[in-house]
């Protein structure tokens, strides 16, 4: 156990009375930080029991608390929703006087109680076990009260909290926030919930209104679009690609047809199977047929066509399927500020 009260004795002070303030922070973030690092020696066969409870779940995640806890589960609350597990937050106190109509006989309670002796969860879990309701409590003791009455009881123990007092709800509502965290990114990923499914769900955020522009509105238009003819050599086509950046480039006909794309990959494989790849053109190391997108689809749409066919470019084609930009990943996502052309 760290003995903060002995640390900040011998190392906080310059002369007699100047605090360091930023000692006093690096240690708070340090036992934090290390707080955190021990939760993954809790996360075994309660966290697969709940995770694959709340998968299969037919109603909603409840997550309800008092106090600090309760704010973290608010934060836990909307992590879950925004990341495709419905959830809502419900006071424990507010539930005792009339809220508790809000939950159904098919929702899952999470409780989160650090000590797990909170008196108003103490008389509120009855009441929800009464509704036949499952209950999850994430509790720094776990041989409470309140982790008697729970299906699943998630261990977020931690050695004290980072106030010199061992009082002040920080390290121990850090664990419980990261718990929260790890439960939703674990159903997250199991749902294989996708960059387009949070544009949905965010359609107010900055990448769900970057997703609902048009293709035409972020590509690269111009000189901007990597593009070699079929004739040039191999020593041009790597000039292009590395001037423009973009780990690919097109191949155009002399009157500007689309007649392939050339990505990186290509380079190398055709590298690994025959020395001599210096003496051949565009035409030999391209891929003849280049996924495309039409310029006035969404850049949800270009996103999805790109995690189906696992690539980070996209050719951008008109109405009458003539070359008119191009697309990356990152012209999506919008690295560093987005461009509208």
């Amino acid at each position: 156990m760290i003995n903060f009260a002995d640390a900040l004795a011998a190392d906080i002070f310059i002369g007699n009375d100047k605090i360091v303030f930023s000692d006093i922070a690096k240690k708070v973030l340090k036992m934090e930080s290390k707080a955190i690092e021990h939760l993954a020696l809790n996360v075994g066969n309660n966290f697969n029991q709940l995770a694959d409870k709340i998968l299969k779940l037919k109603g909603l995640v409840v997550i309800t608390g008092i106090g600090k806890s309760g704010i973290i589960g608010q934060k836990i609350a909307a992590t879950l929703t925004s990341t495709g597990t419905r959830a809502c937050y419900l006071n424990a106190a507010d539930a005792l006087h009339g809220d508790l109509g809000l939950v159904s006989p098919k929702d899952l309670i999470l409780a989160i109680s650090n000590s797990g002796e909170t008196d108003e969860l103490q008389l509120l879990i009855p009441k929800l076990k009464s509704k036949h309701c499952k209950i999850a409590l994430f509790t720094g003791n776990v041989y409470s009260s309140l982790a008697g009455m729970a299906d699943w009881v998630i261990n977020v123990e931690v050695a004290r909290e980072a106030d010199m007092f061992n009082i002040v709800p920080t390290t121990s509502s850090i664990a419980a926030l990261a718990m929260g965290d790890a439960l939703a990114i674990s159903l997250m990923q199991i749902k294989k919930f996708t960059q387009k499914d949070f544009s949905t769900i965010h359609p107010g955020g900055e990448l769900g209104r970057r997703l609902q522009l048009l293709v035409k509105e972020v590509m690269r238009k111009g000189k901007q679009i990597p593009k070699v003819n079929i004739t040039d050599p191999f020593s041009k086509v790597v000039q292009e690609i590395n001037k423009k950046k973009l780990g690919a480039t097109c191949v155009v006909s002399r009157l500007e047809k689309l007649k392939g794309i050339i990505v990186d990959g290509d380079i190398r494989r055709a590298i690994l199977k025959n020395p001599d790849i210096k003496y051949w053109t565009a035409e030999r190391l391209r891929n003849k047929y280049p996924k495309v997108i039409q310029e006035n689809m969404k850049l949800n749409q270009a996103l999805q066509l790109m995690e189906k066919n696992a690539i980070y470019h996209l050719v951008v084609v008109n109405i009458k399927g003539e070359l008119c930009g191009f697309l990356h990943l990152h012209d999506l996502l919008g690295r560093g500020k987005i461009r509208i052309l």
